[in-house]
């Protein structure tokens, strides 16, 4: 081989070495495990006698019978349930506070920008966690600081940790540590519009509520779509905020979310058979409803473009 052709062959291999890390990375911390969570699901533990001995539990396989049993779940369903009835809250006010704040900090007359900018975004960069345990301490009647106010003014004290009222109290918890995260990622595509664009419309006498509505929103549409893909996901996937504010309060079980009860069923039952089948059918569902959502916006951005 001479020099010129190694050159050549060393250049072309270039991308596969750079490539190489990344792939190694997916291969071992991604596709591995979801490729072992399948097997998990399509077997099961056969246990002989009294299940005492050498022998008596053995691992054999199961073929469909877990995601049987999952899919007729009335807990897993019931968790389902919750989790949609959270998403509509979630999605479309955090959804619709991020649009607002970034259509605000993009006005011309705000002031302060950079500092409210920080001030919405900081509540994301605080762990989940963090955020559920801050939150339940407002929510206990016993110690939050609002409570008092509210008993010292003679009004109403609502118990947001039980009953309906949990639903907003969780989704206050997930609105206001995702909506700087959104709020970002809009106002990145807001700032992308070329001033041309502003500067003709204000020539053609559009008010600054006519910009928004006709010219701002339309433009940061693919953003619009990012954020309500990526929110749909999280919302598919809450976990943490229930997990926490369960020990304050009787009203979240162990299974009130799907995942939740993925995680019952794999540490506290100890059944990681029947934990792998769910969490594949979640992630089957989850995929199924990103991939037809972005199916949808991109059949209307191509029907917009041929207009």
């Amino acid at each position: 081989m001479t020099s010129t052709s190694r050159r050549a062959y060393g250049v072309k291999g270039a991308p596969y070495a750079f490539l190489l890390p990344a792939g190694v990375l997916f291969l071992l911390f991604f596709a591995l495990p979801i490729g072992y969570a399948i097997w998990l699901s399509l077997r099961k533990v056969q246990v002989s006698g009294l299940g005492l001995g050498s022998g008596a539990r053995k691992e054999v396989w199961a073929g469909l019978e877990n995601y049987t049993d999952a899919v007729t779940d009335s807990e897993l369903l019931d968790g389902a349930l919750r989790v949609l009835g959270y998403g509509c809250i979630v999605v479309p006010v955090m959804l619709g506070l991020a649009l607002l704040f970034a259509l605000m900090l993009d006005s011309e007359k705000v002031r302060l920008a950079p500092f409210t900018r920080l001030a919405i975004f900081l509540p994301y960069a605080i762990p989940g966690v963090v955020a559920a345990l801050l939150w339940g301490f407002l929510y206990l009647p016993d110690v939050s600081p609002f409570y008092f106010v509210l008993d010292r003014l003679g009004l109403p004290q609502p118990d947001l940790l039980d009953g309906g009222p949990l639903y907003l109290a969780l989704s206050n918890i997930a609105v206001w540590g995702g909506t700087g995260f959104n709020m970002i990622v809009i106002y990145t595509s807001l700032q992308a519009i070329p001033a041309e664009v502003h500067e003709a419309a204000k020539l053609d006498g559009a008010t600054p509520l006519q910009i928004a509505l006709r010219i701002k929103i339309p433009m940061v549409a693919p953003s619009l779509v990012l954020t309500f893909f990526f929110s749909i996901i999280a919302t598919l996937q809450v976990f943490n905020e229930p997990t926490t504010l369960k020990p304050l309060t009787n009203s979240v079980s162990t299974t009130w979310s799907p995942l939740m009860k993925v995680y019952q069923d794999a540490f506290g039952k100890g059944d990681i058979y029947a934990a792998a089948a769910q969490a594949t059918i979640i992630a089957l569902a989850t995929l199924l409803l990103s991939f037809g959502f972005l199916r949808a916006a991109n059949r209307r951005n191509k029907q917009e473009a041929a207009r």
